[in-house]
């Protein structure tokens, strides 16, 4: 009977172990036993977030959250990281929640690769989220104003509404009916191609117009092209010195003869503006000016004396100086 009794006891004590290790593990509190790291970030509002809630990186749990104070006006929440791997000190902490009505929890972003990794003590930047409770007033707001809407159509009758379309109609019935049937007979003579705009839908004239302005546009360009190839072609030859051009471009005799010949221009030039030679004198020297003007009144004189005198005197003194 004792051994039974002894029996029961251990049995129940072994229970009572799992059943604690079971609660314990539920809750949490084997955390405190596991090794990790702690970190902080500082929220505005952690919403619905409660100590023991998991901390997660890409949907995966790495750790929870091991506590939850007000410091500064801000909400500090210590988080126990058991899988620190991938979390860096450039990693961001927000509060998320899966479901409207599912658990919230932290959500950690991946650090860069060249950030360092979290240890103890590491504060976290973060990202506040939307509050649920805002976005559900918001909701609330447009349901409450499409009800005020609804309401305040509630009850008018549907003549009120559509009345005054109703006698619109009514009072341009007859001009409408001449709109419809002008444009039915507008589309009718477009069907059968009368005018402009039948033309051009019926026939292909403007088809075979733009056909042949873009053969022609080819043409052109054909043309172009060989104008420009025969363009290279004399321009690659001048520079081979070939032909009249290229020789004068290419022949250095040329440009020697041109130079000599400048050369001696300017020397005359300057003879003459010296007054050296014929033509120097005459166009330095004042005296042959002087005698051509003289030379022009004396025969400006002889002129005035011959239309004094008539012209048998002329001829009698012609013939004497003959005879």
């Amino acid at each position: 009977m004792r051994n039974s009794l002894e029996t029961r006891l251990g049995l129940f004590f072994a229970l009572a172990l799992l059943v604690a290790f079971v609660v314990m593990e539920m809750v949490g509190s084997f955390q405190f036993f596991r090794g990790g790291v702690r970190v902080r970030a500082r929220f505005n509002t952690v919403q619905e977030l409660s100590e023991g809630d998991p901390v997660k990186m890409a949907g995966v749990a790495i750790g929870r959250v091991e506590h939850i104070g007000i410091t500064n006006d801000q909400v500090v929440v210590v988080m126990k990281l058991e899988n620190p791997k991938g979390a860096k000190t450039d990693s961001k902490a927000s509060i998320r929640f899966s479901g409207f009505m599912g658990q919230n929890y932290v959500a950690l972003s991946f650090g860069s690769p060249a950030g360092a990794a979290v240890t103890d003590g590491t504060e976290l930047e973060t990202t506040e989220q939307p509050d649920l409770g805002a976005i559900m007033a918001k909701l609330d707001n447009v349901a409450t104003g499409i009800d005020n809407l609804t309401k305040s159509l509630t009850g008018v009758p549907i003549g009120d509404l559509v009345g005054p379309l109703t006698d619109m109609l009514r009072e341009n019935g007859p001009r409408i009916s001449s709109i419809f049937a002008n444009i039915k007979t507008i589309s009718t003579q477009i069907a059968e191609g009368q005018g402009t705009v039948g033309e051009l839908i019926k026939t292909n004239t403007l088809h075979q117009s733009a056909l042949a302005a873009v053969t022609n546009l080819s043409a052109t360009a054909d043309d172009i092209r060989l104008t420009i190839a025969d363009a290279r072609a004399i321009v690659r030859q001048i520079s081979e010195g070939q032909g009249t051009l290229g020789k004068l471009t290419k022949d250095e005799a040329l440009y020697r003869e041109t130079t000599a010949a400048m050369t001696n221009l300017r020397e005359i030039l300057q003879k003459i503006n010296q007054g050296n030679g014929t033509v120097g004198k005459l166009v330095n020297d004042d005296s042959f000016y002087r005698n051509v003007k003289l030379s022009l009144q004396k025969l400006d004189k002889a002129t005035e004396s011959l239309e004094d005198q008539g012209p048998l005197t002329v001829l009698g003194m012609a013939v004497g100086k003959l005879f």
